[in-house]
């Protein structure tokens, strides 16, 4: 069985559907309001389970309704929650969503629970990271935590995959990507990470060697509809995207995360896990909320055969 470790957030999404994202102070009267099981970081951990891993995951929760409602969640889809600790001190992390007519989002964040997720909760849950084939990490719990749960996973011999998401407003450590396997930006924040605006398939070249040169193992600039540009080894790859008509693009990128990992704890290789994660997003842009729409397998060979696309492997 595939095990994936997860170290990040877990929020509830307050999600607005509107006809168009709101400028500047303009109020935009919306349509449908629901509430998702959300987080970057629980995201990945039910995308993970969903697709057949065995998934634990670490954060922090507050001591409230959403912090329980999400803990529920994890246990209900047969995810390891004792690494999820109940934080007093803090009310749980809230992302407020809008939705516009074509899928695309605007996602503000209160952090809450999730900046005090500390060292002592990785040690804690030591070993079942060093006992994962695959790390998962976001930047949405503190820098040093997230570097420090990697230098755990890169010691035990765990493949470390980072989404710098949000985008950092800072530069990330240098030590922190010679402990990665892959470091998967979107457009957003290879920017902010190289400085590299990236319109073409040449500017995703230029920004993966950039980040490459600064260790780590493999680079996907994630590209939306344009798809996805590895670069490993000797590979450069442009990876098409699968067409279809999107209906919430929320937590896409967690889903894709959610994908490699399983293939490559399943020992996919890196081109194959990238082709499979591919495949994963674009049924999840296809139904609204973050956590409800992550696929399963089965889901996922059905889209596959709808779509006239062939997985990697099954």
């Amino acid at each position: 069985m595939a095990r994936v470790a997860v170290v990040g957030s877990l929020n509830m999404d307050l999600v607005i559907r509107a006809p168009h994202l709101p400028s500047a102070g303009e109020t935009v009267l919306g349509g449908t309001f629901a509430t998702f099981a959300g987080g970057k970081g629980a995201n990945q951990a039910v995308g993970a389970a969903r697709l057949g891993a065995t998934v634990a995951m670490v954060g922090r929760v507050g001591d409230d309704a959403f912090g329980r409602l999400l803990r529920d969640g994890l246990v209900h889809e047969r995810i390891d929650a004792s690494g999820v600790r109940t934080n007093a001190g803090a009310a749980t992390g809230v992302a407020l969503i809008t939705v516009d007519g074509a899928g695309q989002n605007t996602i503000v964040v209160a952090s809450g629970a999730n900046a005090a997720v500390t060292r002592e909760d990785i040690d804690a849950a030591h070993n079942a990271i060093a006992q994962s084939a695959v790390l998962l990490l976001q930047l949405e719990v503190p820098l040093d935590v997230v570097r420090y749960a990697a230098q755990i996973a890169h010691a035990a011999g765990c493949m470390v995959i980072l989404d710098p998401a949000p985008a950092p407003g800072q530069p990330l450590p240098d030590d922190l990507y010679q402990l990665l396997s892959i470091i998967h930006p979107n457009e957003v924040e290879a920017r902010a990470l190289t400085g590299i605006a990236i319109a073409t398939e040449a500017d995703a070249r230029r920004a993966a060697e950039a980040l490459l040169a600064r260790g780590c193992q493999a680079v996907v600039i994630k590209l939306g509809a344009r798809g996805a540009y590895l670069a490993t080894g000797a590979r450069r790859e442009a990876v098409p995207a699968i067409r279809v008509t999107p209906v919430d693009t929320t937590a896409a990128g967690d889903a894709f995360a959610a994908g490699m990992a399983v293939a490559l704890a399943e020992q996919a290789s890196v081109q194959a896990a990238v082709q499979f994660a591919t495949v994963v997003g674009a049924l999840k842009v296809t139904r609204m909320g973050a956590q409800p729409s992550m696929p399963a397998r089965e889901e996922l060979r059905e889209f596959a055969r709808q779509q006239r696309v062939s997985l990697p492997f099954q």
